[in-house]
């Protein structure tokens, strides 16, 4: 079966518009997005160095081009669909912005960014450095993506959505692959969930064999949310990471990808948040918006407390922030 053009596999949940993606259709991305994107280093480190009685294995990937993941569910779209001669739309709080404005670029075609005012002003230069038209509009995604709604019905634009697109699952799914092929086997992944796709890609290329650790905070957690009800609903966007995780619904097509593997949810504080950054400059000297140090503050706050001697594999999704 195909969505877009992407192999999914059999419908896990009742809502038959959403699919998972099968293993395969992440090989296929990587093979599409090969010549484009960067793979990313892993660092292994003892647990120990931060009090823990486990391995992590950190994947360095803030250093994919636009500064996130975004950049592989980007290039996976606008490499293999086609682009019309308006070119691309994307809504955005910044980081799939960038991936879009980065990717249009790369493939010689305009770009429409809409972001919402909470965006940073890292974030907004960085959409402008690759060269794509800034709009901003309302103080939430919803409010930008309702924008780009209106824009699309009277420009004949390509849209890319940040999450909930199967194509852009897939493109985030390779990180996954790419973490396993470094890493080897892995009880555990943790990464920051905002709108799912991330997470998504990662339980689509997992599936049941390695646990999945979807981390939001209390003012974005779309994931957790889902996980009370039974299905995505809206949830109110506060706090720190509001600009990267601030996704008012969890997609459908990541919803059916946790839920088909029981993904694991945790919440952190924002002051976690801030303590993880601290962290990982002191411990690794690198330098991460607070977003992408939701994993290692599901640890240190023990909101996640993994099995003893686990190995465990943390992504570090992005970093367009200004220290």
């Amino acid at each position: 079966m195909k969505i877009s053009g992407v192999l999914v596999a059999d419908w896990s949940v009742s809502d038959t518009s959403a699919a998972v993606l099968s293993p395969n259709a992440i090989k296929v991305a990587a093979t599409a997005i090969a010549p484009h994107v960067r793979q990313t280093p892993t660092l292994e480190v003892p647990g120990s160095e931060i009090g823990l009685d486990a391995t992590l294995v950190v994947k360095l990937e803030f250093l994919q081009h636009s500064g996130t993941f975004k950049g592989r569910g980007a290039c996976h779209f606008v490499a293999t669909q086609s682009i019309t001669d308006a070119g691309i739309v994307a809504a955005s709080g910044g980081n799939h912005g960038a991936a879009a404005a980065w990717a249009a670029q790369h493939f010689g075609h305009a770009a429409h960014i809409f972001v919402p005012t909470i965006s940073s002003p890292a974030k907004v230069e960085r959409l402008r450095a690759y060269g794509a038209v800034v709009h901003q509009h309302g103080e939430v995604f919803a409010d930008a993506f309702a924008a780009s709604q209106e824009f699309l019905a009277a420009n004949p634009a390509s849209f890319i959505h940040p999450f909930d697109d199967p194509i852009v699952i897939a493109g985030a799914g390779t990180c996954a692959m790419e973490l396993e092929q470094q890493a080897g086997a892995l009880d555990a992944v943790l990464l920051a969930c905002g709108g799912g796709g991330l997470s998504a890609g990662a339980a689509s290329w997992f599936g049941d064999r390695t646990e999945i650790v979807a981390v939001e905070t209390p003012g974005t957690a779309s994931y957790a949310a889902a996980v009370e009800h039974g299905y995505p609903v809206n949830v109110e966007i506060s706090g720190l990471a509001a600009d990267a995780l601030g996704a008012t619904q969890l997609g459908k097509h990541p919803w059916a990808a946790l839920s088909a593997v029981g993904a694991t949810s945790v919440l952190v504080s924002d002051d976690a948040l801030r303590q993880a950054q601290e962290k990982l400059w002191d411990w690794l000297r690198v330098v991460v918006e607070p977003s992408a140090a939701a994993p290692l503050a599901a640890l240190l706050s023990g909101q996640y407390v993994p099995a003893a001697g686990a190995r465990l594999g943390i992504v570090l999704c992005g970093a367009n922030t200004s220290r």
